[in-house]
Formats: structure tokens, C-alpha cells, sequence
């Protein structure tokens, strides 16, 4: 969805506050696609803050589903996003000594807002470094792939991973210590 930001931007500055609807259907990220089972209209406002400074806020309610981090099991993920940003209205990047403050953008093009993209920038933000399905997950046996929390499999327990040995023989030798 664009935001039309020429009342913003005009010599009346009139903010903008608007109710948009999110059109994202799927995230993709790191070359995986997540799909958006639910989400919520998005809350904008964009008011006038300086020459070339806008503030922007916002509010949007969204679900994706996202893998376990251990048995790969779909988990739907809420990110409540919340966000107050102050960006450049236009690309005079490094004109100033202020600008370092400033948030990056490349949702704003012009007099153009694109909530969509706004939208995942917040995600993106706030994506977990690792979804769980339960805190007590099992994972999935490393040699046939079986979900271990649906049941055990017939594999062979392949004891310590061989990368550890050169750690067990260190303790092997020094016990008594």
C-alpha cells in the first residue's frame, strides 16, 4: 500500500493519519518464505518535523508462521509492531551532520510512503533469533529425521558427537584432578 505524503510535504504541512491495509501475504528473509496467517490494518502517521525531516509512527498486529528451531513443526509467531521513526524526506543523505541521528529509510520515495515495506523493515527488526514450538521440544533424530516428540525412532543412539572426542580424552586423562 502507498501513502500519498504531498499534504505532508506541501507549505500547509498537514500530517498525515491514515488506517492502511497491509497487503504482505508472505515474509521472506535469509532466502526462506514465511507465510502471514493473519494481520491486522496498520495505524500511520506522518507529521512534519523540520525542512526535509519527517516523523513517522505507527501501529500494525501481525502473525507468521515460522519452523521450529529444532523439529521444524509451523509456529505461529504475533509481532505487535510499535514504532515511532524520524527519516529524511528526500535523498540529501550526508548533506548534514544531523542525519546521524536519523533512521534509514527506503520506504519513503519522493512524496511516496510504502507501508509494505515500512512493515517489513519493523519485522525484520523484531524477527526471534530462534522459535521454539515448546521449551521441552526433542527435536528430530539426526540420522532418520523422525519428529522425537511424536515418538522415538529405531535409530541407534550414536553417543557423542565425534567432534567432542579430542574434550572427552582431556577429561579421560586428568580425572583425578
Amino acid at each position: 500500500m502507498i501513502l500519498d505524503l504531498s499534504g505532508v510535504l506541501s507549505e500547509q504541512h498537514t500530517p498525515v493519519d491514515d488506517t492502511v491495509s497491509c497487503s504482505m501475504e508472505q515474509f521472506a528473509v535469509n532466502g526462506g518464505t514465511y507465510p502471514v496467517l493473519s494481520k491486522g490494518d496498520a495505524q500511520i502517521r506522518v507529521e512534519y518535523v523540520k525542512p526535509e525531516r519527517l516523523k513517522v509512527t505507527g501501529t500494525c498486529r501481525m502473525v507468521i508462521e515460522i519452523p521450529c528451531g529444532r523439529c521444524l513443526k509451523p509456529v505461529p509467531v504475533e509481532f505487535d509492531l510499535d514504532f515511532e521513526r524520524e527519516v529524511e524526506s528526500r535523498g540529501s543523505r550526508g548533506a548534514s551532520d544531523e542525519t546521524d541521528e536519523l533512521d534509514e529509510n527506503n520506504y519513503i520515495d519522493g512524496y511516496h510512503l510504502d507501508v509494505d515495506r515500512l512493515l517489513y523493515n519493523e519485522i525484520l527488526v523484531g524477527w526471534p533469533m530462534k522459535v521454539l514450538c515448546s521449551e521441552s521440544c526433542k527435536g528430530i533424530c539426526n540420522v532418520c529425521g523422525q519428529n522425537l516428540n511424536e515418538g522415538t525412532c529405531g535409530c541407534e543412539d550414536t553417543g557423542i558427537d565425534p567432534r567432542m572426542s579430542v574434550i572427552r580424552d582431556v577429561f579421560k586423562n586428568f580425572k583425578e584432578v
